[in-house]
């Protein structure tokens, strides 16, 4: 049963090889072969038309062909080595010993399309050739077992030297038999394919000399394998990517394939280091990106998996194995064959293409090697925090020091965009596992495993890990500036957006998972350190006098304001951290004094928002046990009328500040602030020195409702001053929140017909007065002040809950003049009180008649309507079954009288005045 297997495992190892060099024809080798050809006939001293072509428009566009040549060929950097592998690649043995070509032909070559015969009988029967060979041999091999004609060392020597044989008819045929062909058929190349073939039999011969026959030792059969593999990748760079990725499998396999009891952990890591060490090396040589990118994803996997299948770690050789492998991406491949800044367009200035200026910064060459890196030193990573086997070190170590090194290449490159992501991401994820697990982080090899600290000892390590990646992501960012950010504005700001963010974000989870939440001045310095680190690196960035610096600036003092955030908040609480939040922004807004930078105005508004945050979080501020019930004077005043006050400040400070939206912005918050230090002062006060969740009074509501009209109109005057969206809007959405108010509260919920509620002694100083007249009023000045300033319909509505509040302050001081303080509905009507209704509501008819013709406001005209048919209607509906004797004649000979006087008065406007 082992043979078939076997058997099975190289045709797949085959078949993957062809499926390989089948995806290898891609447009990067098809340029490159192109400009091949061209330094070919340069050197030839042949000029054809083509060429000529070419060298015109080489002299037209000088500037893209050249980023384009270095695009083609990413390997082709400054460096005189790699040059001279290029010239020798270029002068190889087959083009010195071919015949020279005609110069038209070999340059339209690239050009022509390949026909269905040159794939038939080129490409096609190479490959079926090849994996006929392979099976060839190994079934000559399976007859020879089933006959019993050989023994097996007869046969695995015979298999060997077949394999060799192989290998050794590819490099005659690639010197001698078919010169010339190799630029044309690349991924078909005869000898590629029997080198390939030959390197499966060997692989197959030297495992089944140690699995199957046991002629050799683990020993042995680990460095014959691994021979073959390294041989393969060398030959490789002769016979193509394709050949590479073989021989890398082999290698990556080769330690699978030995099994032994007692496994060298380090003799592994140190091979599979050495494995991707010669595959980078080859990549560089020829430029490729396929390969490497598959010796990334091996070595990771096999980190992880061991991790995640051994009873005890030891974590050096593959912590050491992943950072080698970083820094030979660093600097060996692809080392600084991408490292070229993106040109810039007249698009990166537009602000509707920022989708698209994303997408290209994460989507920059080389992205299957950056993702692959990434990931293959990320999982690994996070592998160590969830391991079920003893470690030797605390994962806190090895973490910070795989995410390090991952932030450094970051650093390092201007295409490594995603381990610049990766690695602050996983840091993150890093800190916030580390604190959620229930198993032992330290364990030792002798089976003996040491427990984590309990919380009240203290989590050094932890500490130190989520601390110490911060200030690396702060040294990253800066070196990428100082080195790179000139050039290459987008990444620029990623790197600024790291150091800004994520080590404020780590100090804050160590800082909630591992710190004193009472007072730790740990994180607190740490805290003050980073945001005068980042304040000294934005002042650093805006002495360089580079445009390209703005935005990195910017982001940079937010994150600023984000450290001195943390260190308030790990050393005060309550009442002092909401009032210095608002001092700390109020002395950014008083460095635009020193400063013209851009985002100083909005660190207030960041300020303002954290503090209103805070506000919804608690709303007393120091806590409902600690709120004096002294009205006005209590923890509320200060709580909240500095942050206003501070924020009023601000926007009289930036009154005169260029950037309209921060000023705009700082208005609006400082109103929302002041209408809501008054609101909550004021429910302070009507509640006894209590705040909870209870229904307020109609009294109290109707304040609420008074400042959202008066914050309405503060809107609309910003609009006015300074246009805005927003102003424009939120005044108009102000005041239909407000009518929603009168609509539900004043009307039914808190309407004291329904709920009972005392209306007050006092005539005309009592409930009706606040609950109805002053918001009909206000409602009233709204509407007249929005006149010709937002749309007729907002202007209408605000027109008629004015007059729906004075109908219902009327007609509520009628029945509380014939009932008395309590005006509930349980008691009835008097025949007094019903005719009394109709002359009030009457005389309101005929008061809005008289003010819309003043002031020619049609729709105070149309309110003076309804409410005259609503007498109309209560006198015919109501009073004529309900009144008895003079009051029912007084009431109809008074609605008449009204009503033929407005048919005169409308008689004598619609004559006096044209019609609409």
């Amino acid at each position: 049963m082992e043979i078939p297997l076997f058997i099975l495992a190289l045709v797949a190892a085959f078949v993957y090889t062809l499926v390989a060099s089948i995806r290898n024809s891609s447009r990067i080798k098809s340029l490159e072969r192109e400009v091949l050809s061209l330094k070919r006939l340069m050197a030839a001293g042949v000029t054809s038309p083509v060429a000529a072509q070419a060298e015109s428009a080489e002299t037209t566009a000088k500037p893209d062909f050249e980023a384009e040549e270095k695009s083609r060929a990413p390997a082709e950097d400054a460096s005189e080595p790699q040059e001279a592998a290029a010239i020798a690649q270029a002068e190889d043995p087959v083009s010195e010993e071919a015949p020279s070509a005609p110069a038209s032909d070999t340059a339209s070559a690239p050009a022509t399309k390949e026909s269905f015969e040159s794939l038939l009988g080129a490409r096609w029967a190479v490959w079926a050739g090849g994996l006929a060979l392979a099976l060839g041999g190994i079934f000559l091999v399976k007859y020879s077992i089933e006959s019993g004609l050989l023994s097996p060392a007869v046969r695995l020597s015979l298999a060997a030297i077949f394999g060799l044989v192989l290998g050794v008819a590819g490099e005659a045929v690639r010197r001698k038999a078919v010169p010339g062909i190799a630029a044309t058929y690349s991924n078909a190349m005869i000898p590629g394919v029997l080198t390939a073939a030959g390197a499966l039999t060997l692989f197959g011969v030297v495992y089944a000399a140690y699995g199957i026959y046991g002629y050799i030792g683990p020993g042995m059969a680990f460095g014959l394998l691994g021979l073959v593999a390294f041989a393969t990748i060398g030959l490789s760079l002769l016979h193509g990517q394709a050949l590479a990725g073989l021989g890398l499998l082999g290698s990556m396999l080769t330690p699978a394939l030995i099994s032994t009891e007692t496994p060298n952990i380090w003799a592994l890591f140190v091979f599979l280091t050495i494995s991707w060490l010669a595959t980078a090396a080859a990549a560089r040589r020829q430029g490729w990106t396929v390969v490497p990118s598959l010796a990334n994803a091996g070595l990771g996997i096999w980190a992880l998996g061991y991790i995640g299948f051994s009873e005890t770690i030891s974590a050096e050789p593959p912590t050491l194995a992943l950072l080698v492998m970083l820094a030979g991406t660093i600097f060996l491949w692809p080392g600084k064959a991408f490292d070229t800044p993106p040109a810039e367009t007249g698009e990166t200035a537009a602000p509707e293409r920022r989708a698209i200026r994303a997408m290209r910064l994460l989507l920059r060459p080389s992205l299957a090697l950056n993702l692959t890196v990434s990931m293959a030193v990320i999982l690994p990573a996070m592998g160590f925090l969830f391991a079920d086997g003893g470690i030797d070190t605390h994962p806190a170590l090895i973490v910070s020091a795989l995410i390090a090194a991952l932030a450094a290449l970051g650093a390092a490159r201007h295409y490594a965009v995603w381990p610049a992501i990766i690695a602050a991401l996983g840091a993150q994820a890093a800190v916030s596992l580390m604190s959620r697990q229930g198993i032992d982080f330290i364990g030792l090899i002798n089976d003996t495993s040491v427990s984590l600290p309990p919380v009240s000892v203290g989590y050094t390590a932890e500490i130190a890990m989520a601390l110490g990646l911060g200030a690396v992501f702060v040294l990253c960012a800066f070196s990428f500036l100082k080195r790179k950010g000139a050039d290459d504005a987008d990444f620029a700001q990623l790197w600024a957006g790291i150091a800004a963010l994520f080590p404020v974000w780590l100090a804050t989870s160590s800082f909630v998972e591992y710190g004193n939440l009472g007072r730790d001045w740990l994180h607190a310095a740490y805290g003050l350190g980073l945001g005068l680190v980042l304040l000294a690196g934005a002042e650093w960035l805006h002495r360089q006098n580079n445009e390209a610096y703005r935005k990195p600036l910017n982001i940079l003092v937010l994150g600023s304001f984000a450290a001195f955030a943390l260190c308030l908040h790990t050393l005060t609480e309550g009442l002092a951290t909401t009032v210095l939040l608002s001092v700390i922004g109020f002395i950014y807004v008083l460095a635009t004094r020193y400063r013209n930078w851009d985002v100083l105005p909005w660190v207030m508004a960041v300020a303002s928002v954290a503090v209103l945050g805070r506000i919804a979080w608690e709303p007393t501020i120091v806590g409902p046990q600690n709120l004096g019930t002294t009205p006005v004077f209590n923890a509320l005043l200060p709580g909240y009328g500095i942050p206003a006050l501070l924020a009023v400040a601000s926007a009289w400070l930036l009154r005169d500040w260029p950037g309209v939206r921060a000023k705009n912005f700082l208005q609006a918050i400082a109103s929302v602030m002041g209408l809501l230090a008054v609101a909550i002062l004021i429910r302070h006060a009507m509640n006894g020195g209590t705040l909870d969740d209870s229904v307020p009074t109609l009294g109290e509501q109707s304040i609420y409702t008074l400042l959202t009209i008066g914050f309405s109109g503060v809107l609309m005057t910003l609009d006015l001053k300074s246009p805005s969206p927003v102003f424009r809007y939120g005044s108009m959405i102000a005041g239909v929140i407000a009518v929603i108010n009168v609509l539900t509260m004043h009307f039914f919920t808190l309407n004291p017909y329904f709920t009972g509620e005392n209306t007050g002694s006092i005539p005309f100083l009592n409930l009706m007065l606040i609950g109805y007249l002053l918001p009909a009023l206000a409602y009233g000045g709204l509407a007249y002040y929005a006149r010709g300033k937002r749309p007729p319909p907002y202007v209408s509505m605000l027109a008629v809950a004015g007059a729906a509040l004075g109908f219902a302050w009327a007609t509520l001081s009628v029945r509380r003049f014939w009932q008395g303080e309590n005006i509930a509905d349980w008691k009835g009507f008097l025949q007094g009180e019903t005719y009394s209704y109709s002359v009030v509501w009457l005389l309101i008819g005929v008061l809005l008649l008289v003010l819309g013709s003043r002031f020619n406001a049609r729709s105070l005209r149309l309110a003076s309507a309804a409410f005259v048919l609503i007498s109309v209607a209560k006198a015919f509906l109501i009073d004529m079954s309900n009144l008895e004797g003079v009051l029912r004649a007084l009431s109809f000979i008074g609605l008449g009288a009204v009503l033929i006087g407005i048919g005169l008065f409308y008689q004598k406007i619609l004559t006096r005045k044209p019609q609409a």
